[in-house]
């Protein structure tokens, strides 16, 4: 691949994953396996991916803020969750080797693709069996769980949180939301930087997608309310499967 198709591509994934990701999530389904079809090792590729994609989240905390300032004690205490657990799953990354990295991708793209499909059934089912009491001992221990793992790779990050947040007792989407947005951050935020630090970013591709995410995140922000939200989440959904069709036979 030339060095021209290889920026297009790049360029063209994040766009895409950039407008899906203000719209439905699920963006790093398509700016992962762009990275490696690009010639990025694996775990430089998930690095890459992961800063390229954060400053587009780092928007949506900010409009969140005033849902979640009932709940600044917790915050804080999930905030340090957070960034502790992301900061392990980023050096549990840098701890894998490439080879052995290349044959769990497949899985953890076919986990992300199950729970995005499942996610507003599985949400909605938690959200009806909570016991309607906030136990903070579960959900600091299912952030941290969760933060270890989007550290590591991500992908279905969102999901697992809402439906811990359902099943501690959280009733308020809103508030449901903004946790997830900042607390996505939070971890995000502790993986760029162990990653930075690491020296595993390739920067060219990375600055690349910040403004191919960027951009697909401001036109898919105002093209939101005109997109049937249901078929863009089927589309997701087909790009992921198709994703972990590929990287299952790539890792035979």
């Amino acid at each position: 691949m030339t060095g021209i198709a290889q920026d297009t591509l790049i360029v063209g994934a994040a766009v895409i994953g950039g407008a899906l990701n203000s719209v439905a999530g699920g963006g790093s389904f398509f700016t992962f396996p762009a990275l490696v079809m690009g010639g990025l090792a694996p775990i430089a590729a998930n690095a890459t991916s992961t800063v390229a994609l954060w400053p587009g989240s780092l928007a949506s905390t900010w409009a969140y803020r005033n849902d979640v300032n009932h709940m600044r004690r917790q915050l804080i205490q999930l905030a340090v969750v957070s960034v502790v657990g992301g900061f392990l799953g980023a050096r549990l990354l840098l701890w894998t080797r490439n080879e052995t990295f290349a044959h769990i991708v497949p899985w953890l793209l076919l986990t992300a693709t199950t729970l995005f499909a499942i996610s507003g059934r599985a949400v909605a089912y938690f959200r009806a069996h909570n016991t309607g009491t906030l136990h903070p001992g579960v959900l600091l221990t299912g952030q941290f769980l969760i933060s270890v793992y989007g550290g590591y790779f991500g992908g279905g990050m969102g999901i697992l949180m809402l439906a811990t947040y359902a099943l501690a007792g959280l009733t308020d989407i809103h508030a449901m939301n903004g946790l997830k947005s900042l607390l996505g951050a939070a971890i995000n935020a502790a993986a760029v930087v162990t990653f930075i630090f690491a020296g595993i970013v390739e920067w060219r591709p990375a600055l690349l997608m910040v403004a191919g995410s960027l951009a697909g995140g401001y036109f898919g922000a105002r093209l939101a309310k005109r997109v049937d939200a249901s078929r863009v989440r089927q589309l997701v959904i087909a790009t992921g499967v198709v994703m972990t069709i590929k990287f299952f036979l790539s890792a035979t």
